[in-house]
């Protein structure tokens, strides 16, 4: 099934049952039905449903930065040396063994990838460009910039 298909037969309650979800992702049956207007199983059908055609395709705990040491988030845009299926590839299967990429994005525009690097502990981003980035296949240019803070967060 597309991806277009997957969500044009969604109704206010499946997208109204989304919206919940986002924001909290642990509330009940019984919760989920008062704020859409269903009853707690009939929301917890269509939540089965929505996980069964893969539009929830999971969740996940947000954890204090503190408490994970995190120490500072870069994103990083990369420029490859040239637009080959073989370079794209190469790069990409060494962005998905890199433990201080949490996310790596395809992008439009000037850079190929958008990565987001989470400096933890005693991990500094001068180690990460120098034995990583700088290293990987494929690289021809890096720019990096710093976060300040974040202000919104999933």
């Amino acid at each position: 099934m597309a991806n277009a298909d997957k969500f044009s037969d969604l109704d206010s309650f499946d997208r109204e049952l989304i919206k919940v979800l986002r924001a909290d992702a642990r509330a009940t049956a019984a919760e989920l039905g008062e704020k859409v207007g269903l009853s707690p199983s009939a929301a917890h059908r269509r939540v089965k449903i929505l996980e069964q055609r893969g539009i929830i395709t999971g969740y996940r705990a947000v954890i204090a930065e503190n408490v994970q040491g995190k120490q500072g988030t870069v994103f990083v845009h990369v420029t490859l040396q040239d637009q080959r299926r073989e370079t794209f590839e190469k790069f990409e299967k060494v962005a998905l063994t890199c433990a201080p990429i949490e996310e790596c994005h395809l992008m439009s525009g000037e850079a190929d990838y958008l990565l987001k690097i989470v400096l933890r502990d005693s991990l500094s981003y001068e180690d990460v460009h120098r034995d990583v980035l700088s290293t990987m296949p494929g690289v021809s240019k890096l720019v990096s910039q710093f976060s300040i803070r974040t202000v919104k967060m999933l």
